[in-house]
């Protein structure tokens, strides 16, 4: 399938923007670019029941979260999904990806607290993982005063924040808990090697390019971590007994490869997995809403498969 038209049409807008690539610049200057780049394409900010600015008590000092109820909920304690935001661990944050948790508060109608985790250059991994594996427990932790139901919690993020979901899914199975009901990965980065024929195929060309992967993994790691699990879940050696998942991948994406093969070993596993490529998009398409119509339904759908996840078990 060719690229969607309505992609293409912002893969040729990037093109024409003159706007520097972000390893060419620094990191602080690179979150700038992508929370105004982001601002541009996005959809009118939705509405939701409630937003709550929180911490949470995290292993370098609080972590902050957003927390959103989302609209048509229950009163009563509600399920959660835990987000991670997309941004190579480099760029990104709560504002970025703002509408993107409201929307899918609302379509599945719970609460989604999401987490600004410490970022590379300055906060090399595995603090990312200890932030978002800390945040997840908080929110169980304190779920009475949060009004989560602690039996109805959920991970997800995009890209980077896919990753970190993936990894906190298999951190918390290896500690007994507390336990998750779901993960909802959108395009995740699963292996650090980036050695895919997918890497090569779509590394140039695609808004996502491989000099600026590189640069976000070399912001995040050292060369000896890329075989780390909690860096390349991938890579885990089990991943039996994990939550659930629904994994959405773009066709034009340098890490279609690896978010098909995660989908794949997770089901030899044995676990429950939805896999949805959206054969006409790039990397980093939910967050595009205003101008990519696929952003919107792939939010959908993940919000169908959240609050399908969400319901009671039958007594």
């Amino acid at each position: 399938m060719p690229v969607d038209p309505q992609m293409q049409a912002v893969i040729e807008r990037a093109a024409k923007s003159g706007l520097p690539s972000y390893c060419s610049v620094s990191a602080v200057e690179a979150r700038r670019l992508y929370k105004e780049t982001r601002a541009v394409l996005s959809p009118p900010v939705p509405a939701v029941d409630a937003v709550r600015e929180l911490a949470a008590s995290g292993p370098a000092g609080p972590i902050a979260l957003r927390l959103y109820r989302g609209l048509g909920a229950q009163a009563g304690a509600l399920p959660a999904l835990v987000y991670f935001h997309g941004g190579g661990w480099t760029i990104g944050d709560l504002d970025t990806h703002d509408i993107v948790c409201r929307t899918l508060a609302n379509n599945a109608r719970c609460i989604v607290a999401a987490v600004d985790y410490r970022m590379g250059p300055e906060h090399k991994f595995p603090a990312a993982v200890d932030d978002c594996v800390a945040a997840t427990r908080w929110v169980a932790e304190q779920a009475a005063a949060l009004g989560v139901d602690a039996a109805r919690i959920a991970v997800g993020g995009d890209s980077a924040g896919g990753n970190l979901a993936a990894v906190v899914a298999i951190t918390l199975r290896d500690a007994g808990g507390p336990p998750l009901v779901f993960q909802a990965l959108a395009y995740p980065a699963t292996d650090q090697r980036m050695d895919s024929a997918s890497h090569t195929k779509f590394g140039a060309g695609y808004l996502l390019t491989r000099d600026n992967m590189l640069w976000f993994r070399d912001n995040y790691l050292a060369p000896t971590d890329y075989d780390d699990w909690r860096a390349s879940p991938l890579r885990a050696a089990d991943l039996a007994r994990l939550p659930p998942a629904h994994i959405i991948t773009a066709g034009y994406d340098p890490l279609v490869d690896e978010g098909r093969a995660y989908s794949d070993r997770l089901l030899a596993a044995g676990v429950p997995v939805l896999y949805e490529c959206f054969e006409g998009m790039a990397h980093g398409f939910l967050t595009m809403g205003g101008v990519v119509a696929a952003a919107n339904h792939a939010l959908y759908r993940l919000g169908q498969s959240l609050a399908l996840a969400f319901k009671p078990a039958r007594a």
